[in-house]
């Protein structure tokens, strides 16, 4: 039982707290009044807001080695859809998967090599390199007690921010940047972070769900992929088609060209010569939210909210009825989007979802979620058309990597609140080679932007004849 003290105080915490945030709460009228900014003066001063360009194409901000999005061509000032392709250091993810697949091997491990160091690796050099990931897998002594299960969270992401920039402490070096230190806390990190999210979640589960704490180390004789699936099941126990499956995702989503912004992001805290955990904790923060990493989450709530409304799966006619709702603002979440369709570059297709596409439907059939992928894929061809008759325009627009990754994750009995847990730990490849990529190619120069400033010169007026 509370000792009356505790309770005492408890009750003086929360009144606090209350008193806090009435007064806050008054504040906010304040707020408003001084700090509205007219939107016409982004168009009279020239902003690209968001960084992009009047006709949707991102600002030109560097040059990269690592990774490329294609989606378009401009032709003549005009942007001409095209199919989307993916890029990794001048291979097209389609080929590099279809490598690894044709000779059933797991591929993740051999695509953070070439995001890395910039050349596909020989079978010696990938034999050595699976060794150290699989040796640097396992956290600090006490890190999980210390970091982990002392400061639960209830957002697995906050977690893992948190102990990338707890990980400096533990760094004997962890401010010098030349190069061999650099590509060493890389490939640390990346080998971490999947150990991280699988300790976090159980905690997690632990402290916030009420379950029994369990937890796996890693194992020295899997892939990333497969050590994943071991740590956060209770059991340990997975099919090697669910590996492989997860071992697919983590390839797709390990880069993404050096705009998307958890990737920028990192990029920024880069120039200013910060150390590698502090950017990386910021792309973490970045991924974190919900208009990028964390919007496979957002589509799988939607595509529930589809099942639960729509009586029969297979009329196309009640599907695209209950899709114009949704456009219209009046089912699901009243925002008018379908989560999932559309994307900033790909317009015709995006590489990756066709990939996830193609290879989950195995899967499905041997875990029975044949009419739930039929389902996605009649989202994916009526949506344009929905867009279409109900916007009045022509606008290309294709299903992305999120209309399927969730889906992907569900079959493979993966939590919604480890979705973008994933994105992150596959990322983590990406966001390291543009770290590095950086830090050694920016001639020192930090990255700063110029923000025009719109405030009224104003004269400043002593305490004492200020209106109440």
């Amino acid at each position: 039982m509370p000792r009356i003290e505790e309770v005492q105080n408890f009750i003086i915490r929360e009144e606090m707290i209350s008193s806090s945030k009435k007064f806050v709460g008054g504040l906010c009228e304040e707020f408003k009044k001084n700090n509205y900014i007219d939107p016409a003066y982004y168009q009279k001063n020239g902003v690209k807001r968001g960084l992009r360009n009047p006709d949707g194409t991102g600002v030109m901000a560097g040059v990269t080695l690592i990774g490329n999005v294609q989606g378009y061509i401009v032709r003549d000032g005009d942007i001409v859809p095209q199919d989307g392709n993916l890029i990794y250091r001048g291979i097209d993810v389609k080929d590099l998967i279809n490598g690894f697949v044709s000779e059933n091997r797991f591929g993740y491990e051999e695509t953070v090599y070439l995001l890395l160091f910039g050349a596909l690796p020989t079978a010696s050099q990938l034999t050595e390199f699976k060794h150290l990931l699989c040796e640097w897998s396992a956290l600090p002594f006490d890190f999980t007690e210390d970091m982990i299960i002392k400061a639960p969270s209830r957002n697995v992401m906050n977690k893992l921010a948190r102990s990338i920039l707890a990980l400096y402490s533990y760094d004997s070096e962890p401010e010098p940047t030349d190069l061999e230190t650099e590509l060493f806390q890389a490939l640390r990190m990346i080998a971490r972070c999947p150990t991280i999210v699988a300790h976090a979640y159980a905690v997690k589960r632990h402290y916030f769900d009420n379950e029994s704490l369990y937890l796996h180390r890693p194992r020295q004789d899997m892939s990333i992929a497969e050590n994943f699936l071991y740590s956060i099941r209770r059991d340990n126990h997975f099919t090697e088609d669910e590996a492989k499956l997860l071992d697919l995702c983590l390839v797709l989503h390990a880069e993404h060209g050096g705009g998307n912004n958890s990737a920028f992001a990192c990029r920024v805290l880069s120039s200013s010569g910060t150390d590698i955990y502090s950017a990386l904790s910021a792309a973490v923060g970045s991924l974190k939210g919900p208009k990028h990493g964390g919007a496979n989450q957002k589509v799988n709530d939607m595509l529930c909210d589809i099942q639960r409304n729509v009586k029969n799966w297979r009329d196309e006619g009640e599907v695209k009825s209950y899709l114009a709702k949704i456009v219209r603002k009046e089912a699901y979440d009243r925002s008018g989007l379908i989560y999932g369709m559309g994307h900033a570059v790909y317009t015709i297709s995006d590489p990756r979802a066709i990939i996830l596409k193609e290879f989950s439907r195995k899967l499905a059939e041997r875990k029975n979620m044949v009419d739930e992928l039929d389902l996605i894929e009649s989202v994916e061809r009526l949506a344009p058309v929905v867009f279409a008759e109900e916007k009045d325009n022509d606008k290309s627009i294709c299903a992305n990597v999120d209309l399927y990754s969730g889906f992907v994750y569900k079959m493979l009995e993966i939590p919604e609140e480890l979705f973008t847990p994933i994105f992150a730990v596959s990322r983590m490849a990406g966001w390291c080679a543009h770290r590095i990529e950086e830090v050694y190619n920016s001639e020192n120069r930090i990255i700063r932007p110029a923000y025009k400033a719109v405030s009224k010169r104003k004269q400043y007026i002593p305490l004492k004849e200020r209106l109440q």
